[in-house]
C-alpha cells in the first residue's frame, strides 16, 4: 500500500486514476478546486473500498503558498507522500495573434507554473523523505509543437515534461536516485471532459478507464515514460517527432 496525492482530482483522468489507484490497493490524498466533486468522488470511493483511507482538500494549483501548505498537511494527514502524481490542467488556447492570450496565459500559468509549484513541493517531501515518486502527466501533443488553439497547450506540456526529466537527470547516479523515482506520462486521445470536443473529430479516442488504467499501469512499473495507451501512441510517437511538417499536419 502506497499514499498518492493526485491534483486535478475532481474530474476526468485525475478522478478516474483515483479510482482505479483505490481498487489498487493505495490510500489517496485528493485535491482540485471543486469541492462539490472532490467530496462525491471520495464518497463513492469509499463506499466500493471502505477500508481506504481518502483525504481531500480544495486547491487552486497558482495559489503557490497554498500549494506547498496542501501538500504538508496531505503529508502529515497519511503520515507520508509516496507518490505526487502532477495532473492538474487546462486545455484553453487560441492562435497565437489573435485575440487569445487570456485564455492562453491561463492555460500556461496553470500548465507550467502551477506545476513548477506542484514538483517544488512533491520534491520537498521526497528529498526530506529520502524516497518518493514524482509523476508528470505531460501529452503526446509535447512531441512536437502543435498549431492553432493547441499550441500554447504543447508548449506547456513538454515543459513539464522538462521539469520532471531535470529532476531524473540531477538524481542519476546519486544514492537518492535509487529511491526517488520519476515518471512522465504521455497521454493520447483519452476520453475527459477536457477533450470533448476532439472526441467527435478522431477514431484514436479511448473510453477514461481503458486509458487510465494504461497510465496507472505504467506507474506502478516506475518506469521512466510511457505513451498511453501504448498503441497507437508509442509507434506515432516516433512519426510525430520526425515526419515532414506536411506529413505531421495531415496526421494531426
Amino acid at each position: 500500500m502506497t499514499t498518492i496525492l493526485i491534483t486535478g482530482a475532481s474530474s476526468g483522468l485525475g478522478a478516474e486514476m483515483a479510482r482505479q489507484f483505490a481498487a489498487r490497493g493505495n490510500d489517496l490524498a485528493l485535491c482540485a478546486r471543486r469541492e462539490e466533486r472532490l467530496t462525491e468522488l471520495r464518497a463513492e470511493i469509499l463506499a466500493a473500498h471502505p477500508d481506504r483511507r481518502v483525504e481531500t482538500r480544495t486547491l487552486d494549483v497558482l495559489d503557490d503558498e497554498a500549494v506547498f501548505e496542501t501538500f504538508r498537511a496531505f503529508r502529515g494527514d497519511l503520515g507520508s507522500l509516496d507518490r505526487v502524481v502532477v495532473n492538474a490542467g487546462l486545455g484553453k488556447g487560441a492562435p497565437l495573434g489573435t485575440g487569445g492570450q487570456a485564455a492562453n496565459k491561463e492555460t500556461a500559468m496553470t500548465n507550467f507554473v502551477g506545476a513548477l509549484t506542484q514538483t517544488e513541493a512533491a520534491m520537498e517531501a521526497f528529498r526530506d523523505q529520502q524516497a518518493g515518486h514524482l509523476v508528470m502527466v505531460s501529452s503526446m501533443s509535447a512531441m512536437r509543437g502543435m498549431p492553432k488553439t493547441m499550441t500554447t497547450y504543447a508548449a506547456t506540456k513538454i515543459g513539464a515534461a522538462y521539469l520532471a526529466e531535470g529532476i531524473r537527470n540531477e538524481l542519476h547516479g546519486k544514492p537518492l536516485g535509487r529511491t526517488v523515482k520519476v515518471t512522465v506520462l504521455y497521454p493520447g486521445y483519452i476520453a475527459s471532459e477536457m477533450n470533448e470536443k476532439v472526441a467527435q473529430r478522431t477514431k484514436m479516442m479511448v473510453p477514461t478507464d481503458v486509458g487510465v488504467r494504461a497510465m496507472v499501469e505504467a506507474v506502478e512499473k516506475e518506469v521512466d515514460s510511457a505513451c498511453v495507451p501504448r498503441l497507437p501512441w508509442a509507434p506515432l510517437s516516433v512519426v510525430m517527432k520526425h515526419a515532414p511538417l506536411g506529413v505531421f499536419k495531415k496526421l494531426m
